[in-house]
């Protein structure tokens, strides 16, 4: 059983600590070059095709701004 996955992460609350990225086992996630309203970096799903829908990231994100969806394929 393979799953997809994909992540929502809310871009105002994340502060870019990079955290989510480190714990992410396909390397799914990575900083934008643009800013949020605070002036971080915010994470966002750069390699969709990536996502299994582990849910590390969302368990190690500080700031609880990720969301992760999953569905068996």
């Amino acid at each position: 059983m393979a799953l997809r996955g994909a992540i929502v992460v809310d871009s105002e609350k994340c502060k870019g600590c990079s955290v989510c990225l480190v714990n992410c086992p396909t390397n799914t996630i990575a900083l934008a070059k643009e800013v949020n309203s605070k002036g971080y970096n915010f994470a966002y799903m750069a390699y969709p095709e990536n996502c299994t829908g582990c849910t590390n990231c969302a368990t190690v994100c500080p700031d609880t701004c990720i969301t992760v969806y999953r569905v068996k394929v």
